[in-house]
């Protein structure tokens, strides 16, 4: 469910990003509603969680403190793949002309590393799903930006298509991958709503057994944990 060891390619984007002057302490979402402040991480910036026996967890919720509640310019109700790559999806109060909403969010907030959960709202485009998500990977790379690839904890195209391009992209590019799917298989449900797509929710009260039988917080904790372990790895100074 956790990335436990990062490629060299992996160390090296990071490094490229370094020499670029990207901010070593900030990362940037990228996805649908999902990955909103007020449904991924936002707590985090405002003091509202209980770490429980994760307590270690604080030093990397310190070390990329603004990052977590921060609302990206690359995440948007409906978004797809596609729409990382669109400039008439970008916002123009915020990005610059001809800028995409994924290239906006990099250029406004300089991330060194981008957590990358897309391919919901994929389910009717599967075809073009690799090719799409190549160029949001390379785009990201490109920039000096260590992409973190999520798998989806839905199903809405059937056959776990879009998961197992995710993985295998994750693969070929040599990069970390934080499987949500895996970590929801033993929740209720599946961690997700009657609708099959969203996650349900619980207070972040991580020594509480029943609200950690939500998706909610689980996707938040795992997505520190993928985070602590990628900043241990890289060594960077907190």
């Amino acid at each position: 469910m956790v990335p436990e060891t990062l490629s060299q390619r992996a160390r090296d984007i990071f490094a490229r990003g370094q020499e670029l002057g990207r901010n070593a302490s900030a990362f940037s979402k990228v996805g649908d509603c999902g990955g909103t402040p007020s449904w991924f991480l936002g707590p985090f910036d405002l003091g509202d969680y209980d770490l429980g026996d994760h307590s270690s967890l604080q030093d990397v919720i310190d070390y990329y403190s603004g990052s977590y509640n921060r609302t990206s310019q690359a995440v948007h109700n409906g978004f797809n793949a596609a729409a990382l790559l669109s400039i008439i999806r970008a916002d123009p109060e915020f990005c610059e002309s001809g800028e995409t909403p994924l290239v906006c969010e990099y250029r406004i907030n300089n991330p060194s590393m981008a957590l990358i959960l897309i391919g919901t709202n994929d389910k009717f485009r599967v075809a073009a799903f690799e090719d799409t998500m190549r160029q949001v990977i390379e785009t990201t790379i490109d920039q000096g930006i260590l992409p973190v690839i999520s798998s989806k904890p839905d199903n809405l195209e059937g056959d776990h298509s879009l998961n197992r391009i995710l993985y295998a992209l994750a693969l070929e590019y040599e990069l970390p991958f934080w499987n949500v799917w895996r970590a929801f298989q033993d929740l209720p449900n599946g961690g997700l709503q009657e609708d099959g797509a969203h996650v349900t929710w619980a207070f972040n009260d991580f020594s509480n057994p029943a609200n950690m039988r939500a998706g909610w917080p689980n996707r938040n904790l795992t997505a520190l944990q993928v985070l602590e372990s990628i900043w241990r790895q890289l060594g960077t100074d907190g």
